[in-house]
């Protein structure tokens, strides 16, 4: 019970915050929405080997794969936060106080989980105003796995920066492991357009599972195993990250 209410107060002063300087969700949206628009009319032709077409089609396969790659490098991003709060000595003040130090951690990533979900909800608004037509329940469904994801990225991004300690190096990393992780993850086109190598190869990546069960639930296949297997990689990869952040959290900062 203490740490959950402790992560509510720290999720709580977090987002508090992070709603005073509201102007930095308009910058984050702003490449995605671009892709939104003007990338997703090249699928229509794309697609068409694999039997699909049409526009709203084009938004069926490509939203999914961008909501993935929004969770996914927004939450790679976050450990920059934390780092700040490190440097500037935040961290070490906090916990002098009766906070559970778990808390202070996880109520920042769910902050990130949480802003990263509303800029979901935009982006999936828009392109069902363009013609994505999409069942509720799989919506729904599909923010689920989303928050799942924005978790273990999150996580993820806060164990390399206890690790590293160096914004260089952080950004170097994230971006040189991070691009042929989305890539292999069939984000931006299907996999079933890429060579057989290549889809042998991205069985290895989690995302790759994660994102072809956003599109499952997108495409209306709600029974489809890729679902729940999806949503099982990452969610234990997810409660592994949260833990090793835990681990390192308690070990690292003084």
């Amino acid at each position: 019970m203490k740490l959950a209410r402790d992560t509510w107060l720290i999720f709580h002063r977090q987002i508090t915050l992070m709603l005073r300087s509201p102007i930095w969700i308009a910058f984050a949206l702003a490449q995605p929405i671009t892709y939104l628009i003007l990338f997703t009319p090249f699928l229509q032709k794309a697609l068409l080997p694999t039997g699909e077409g049409g526009l709203t089609a084009a938004y069926r396969v490509y939203v999914p794969g961008l909501l993935v790659i929004t969770c996914l490098f927004g939450g790679l991003f976050t450990g920059f936060g934390l780092l700040a709060e490190i440097r500037a000595g935040i961290m070490e003040r906090c916990r002098v106080t009766p906070v559970s130090r778990s808390a202070l951690l996880l109520g920042r990533a769910l902050r990130d989980v949480a802003s990263l979900l509303g800029q979901s909800v935009i982006i999936t608004v828009l392109a069902l105003a363009f013609g994505l037509r999409v069942p509720l329940v799989n919506i729904l469904l599909a923010y689920l796995l989303l928050a799942v994801i924005a978790l273990m990225a999150t996580a993820l991004s806060y164990d390399l920066t206890l690790y590293v300690r160096n914004e260089g190096a952080l950004g170097n990393i994230i971006n040189t492991v991070g691009q042929p992780v989305a890539l292999l993850a069939g984000v931006l086109l299907p996999l079933t357009l890429a060579p057989l190598w290549m889809q042998n190869v991205a069985k290895a990546n989690p995302f790759s599972w994660a994102t072809d069960g956003m599109r499952a639930l997108f495409d209306g296949r709600l029974g489809d195993p890729v679902v729940w297997q999806g949503s099982l990689i990452v969610a234990v990869l997810a409660i592994a990250t949260v833990l090793l952040s835990a681990r390192l959290f308690e070990r690292t900062v003084r």
